[in-house]
């Protein structure tokens, strides 16, 4: 009959009055879950953990790293006299010149690069919190690229100093510095390389390259890791573009804070670096002048021996293989690797001669 249920109709109702009270009951137990996740949270929010990458390290800011290392790193600012063209007179040029530095301990050490202080008049050194100091020139190296200065003023903030050879292509990496003139200024980057040398920047190079952004002013600022740490020391960006082309982007160089803990190390004890000296100049050979004599890859050839070189035994046209235990490829490596090691040390070698013996001798450095 018109407007009485059938059994079908009875049965949907049923089915609805059944789901209603499964809602209900589902709603009042998700209603005490959060409140019993309000209450854990609010006794233990060190429970909390937050999201991770996908190797499981933590993704946050790097707030935490730039907050600890930026008190550290302080502005240059230096006055230059320079002669115009075509006269013997001299214009002051006030204000123009900038740089940066880091602050590496609380002894007043400040290290910076040698080009931001090179034939400096005055250099006024300003540190984040707005005090102003002239330095002292500890020491320069130019071959480096580095020099050290000292302030005498309390309660210095000071660096972390970190290890720039643990450094993997890709980490995360800031650099900080006096951008353009807008002090503490921060960039981020990655390293997109390390061991970047024949620059043409300084002799002895090895530099950390990155795409963190380094423009004029960054000069002898901090490149730190994540955890707020100096792995480098931000030197110099490519400048290599034709008229028609572009300044490159995203390619800078810092030199490596474990080269700068050695030249620090020695401008601070004798106001300049001594270094060994293996009496050759060698040139490169690329990997077709190297087959014809069976070496695997690029090496170094000797053009002249002295010193030591010579008492060791090698001779001009040596190929040079191995230097201190090291496969060395090109000049530069091998410059590192014996500018490294100290006066009167022993150090291997091993060369290859034009008949294609192979030579494996010590030489103690001047």
């Amino acid at each position: 009959m018109p407007g009485v249920p059938g059994p079908a109709s009875r049965v949907s109702m049923n089915q609805i009055s059944n789901r209603w009270r499964t809602t209900g009951y589902i709603a009042r137990a998700v209603t005490a879950g959060l409140a019993v996740a309000f209450l854990v949270v609010l006794v233990r929010p060190d429970l909390i953990v937050p999201p991770t990458g996908s190797e499981g390290t933590p993704v946050a800011s790097f707030a935490d790293a730039v907050a600890a290392s930026s008190p550290a790193v302080a502005n240059i600012y230096t006055e230059r006299t320079l002669t115009a063209p075509g006269t013997g007179l001299g214009r002051a040029l006030r204000g123009g010149f900038l740089g940066s530095a880091v602050v590496i301990d609380q002894a007043g050490y400040l290290v910076t690069n040698w080009h931001v202080i090179r034939g400096a008049d005055e250099i006024r050194v300003q540190l984040a919190d707005g005090r102003v100091a002239a330095p002292e020139i500890v020491g320069t190296d130019p071959e480096t690229e580095l020099a050290l200065l000292k302030i005498d003023l309390p309660d210095l903030p000071s660096i972390r100093l970190g290890r720039s050879d643990e450094l993997e292509v890709g980490e995360v990496v800031l650099a900080i510095g006096n951008s353009l003139g807008l002090s503490q200024t921060v960039t981020m980057g990655i390293v997109s390389a390390t061991g970047r040398g024949q620059l043409n920047v300084a002799v002895f190079e090895d530099f950390i390259q990155t795409d963190a952004a380094i423009n004029i002013g960054n000069s002898g600022g901090a490149l730190i890791n994540s955890q707020g740490e100096l792995v480098g020391v931000n030197t110099a960006v490519t400048s290599s573009a034709t008229r028609d082309q572009a300044p490159p982007e995203g390619i800078g160089f810092a030199i490596p804070v474990n080269l700068v803990r050695g030249v620090m190390a020695q401008l601070i004890e004798h106001g300049r670096v001594i270094r060994g000296y293996l009496g050759v100049e060698v040139e490169d050979l690329s990997i077709r002048d190297t087959a014809p004599f069976g070496i695997d890859g690029s090496a170094v050839q000797l053009r002249s021996v002295e010193g030591p070189a010579l008492t060791a035994g090698l001779r001009p046209g040596d190929i040079l293989t191995h230097v201190g235990g090291q496969r060395v490829f090109n000049r530069q490596q091998a410059m590192n690797i014996v500018a490294s090691t100290q006066p009167g040390e022993r150090l291997e070698v091993r060369a290859t001669r034009l008949d294609g013996r192979t030579i494996n001798t010590v030489a103690v450095l001047e």
